[in-house]
């Protein structure tokens, strides 16, 4: 039985549909990624999961019980927002320890589970101090301490790192997955920032428009797109409009410019005005005279510490290309190159407007 499952979920505010037919299974101790641009639906969906937002039309059952019309604090959920929503005038212990107390655990129990949790998320000897004597990434552990000792059956995260500077964040993506796999938690994260779906999630929805435009492993999200707006939106891509010219049992061969590219369609079907996509990890750099690959001239080379960001004009148009920081410095502005890639790397798409 799937423990949270979200049956055709719908909210409408006024004329505005914010999220729309939604279904969406989650496993226990699954941890699942909403994300999307501002605006796709993902905060009020989860608030819907929450109980803070009353569903326009849909079912939610968390282990076959439904409990769509259950008051929040019934729900043995635990929410993380991105304001940490801390109590200023309360100690780490006592905010951790408040669900606990409002749950009517006993003290010298509740002081226990307390102790627990703040070991858990590496906060030792700062049980006394108050909010405005942390910094923003331990106020942010002390607000997922306190989502967890109540030991939720479902951990609801509202972008709760988007306060926290890059190098912070990346390290809290670390020990937040380590915990929510220690503790087997069943997780549901809300965020804008692809690096940090991708670094968390078993699997990610990414929506657009109100709806799920794609459910799959990080990997087949990725490397597998459905649309032009899962391919854009989850890392950066090179789209090369082009026309489908012939087709085998492997690949369309598909007009670009002056090149015929040889695309896998996966025994898809495609009209005859295609987009082919190529990330810019997957496009490698050659002499200009290595007599295969589409010829062109480096427009721009910039350098990012571990790898440099190239574009290049060529006969497709401009393609980006991303050089891992490895061995000789590549060709600089101006010189003549060769763009490759193996055609595995190419990915076939119907034409379509990225943004709706």
């Amino acid at each position: 039985m799937t423990f949270l499952q979200l049956d055709q979920l719908g909210k409408t505010f006024g004329d505005f549909r914010a999220v729309e037919s939604l279904s969406l299974h989650v496993e226990r101790g699954e941890f699942v990624s909403l994300l999307g641009p501002s605006g796709c639906g993902k905060t009020t969906t989860l608030q819907m999961v929450a109980g803070f937002v009353e569903p326009t039309r849909g079912r939610i059952l968390l282990n076959g019980t439904d409990i769509t019309a259950t008051r929040p604090e019934k729900r043995g959920m635990g929410v993380v927002f991105q304001s940490y929503a801390l109590f200023p005038h309360m100690t780490v212990a006592d905010n951790i320890g408040f669900g606990l107390e409002m749950r009517g655990m006993p003290r010298a129990e509740r002081l226990r589970r307390i102790e627990e949790t703040i070991e858990l998320v590496r906060l030792p000897g700062l049980g006394k101090r108050y909010p405005k004597e942390l910094s923003g990434g331990q106020r942010q552990r002390v607000a997922v301490a306190r989502a967890l000792a109540v030991r939720p059956e479902v951990l609801l995260l509202d972008e709760p790192m988007s306060n926290l500077d890059a190098k912070l964040r990346e390290d809290m993506h670390v020990e937040l997955r380590g915990i929510q796999r220690h503790l087997g938690i069943t997780t549901i994260l809300v965020t804008h920032d692809q690096v940090e779906a991708m670094t968390m999630s078993d699997r990610i929805a990414v929506m657009h428009g109100g709806r799920i435009v794609q459910l799959a492993t990080p990997y087949e999200a990725y490397e597998r797109p459905d649309s032009a707006f899962a391919s854009t939106f989850l890392g950066k891509t090179n789209v090369l409009r082009g026309t489908v010219e012939a087709r085998n049992a492997r690949c369309c061969e598909v007009r670009v410019g002056d090149a015929l590219l040889h695309v896998p369609h996966e025994a898809r079907d495609f009209a005859r005005e295609v987009n082919v996509y190529v990330r810019p990890e997957k496009v490698r750099l050659a002499p200009a005279d290595a007599g295969s690959g589409v010829a062109g001239t480096v427009r721009t080379r910039l350098f990012l510490g571990n790898h440099w960001l190239i574009e290049v004009d060529s006969a497709l148009g401009p393609v980006r290309v991303s050089h891992p920081n490895i061995g000789p410095v590549p060709p600089a502005e101006g010189d003549a190159v060769a763009v490759q890639w193996h055609d595995d790397d190419l990915r076939i798409l119907d034409t379509e407007a990225i943004h709706g």
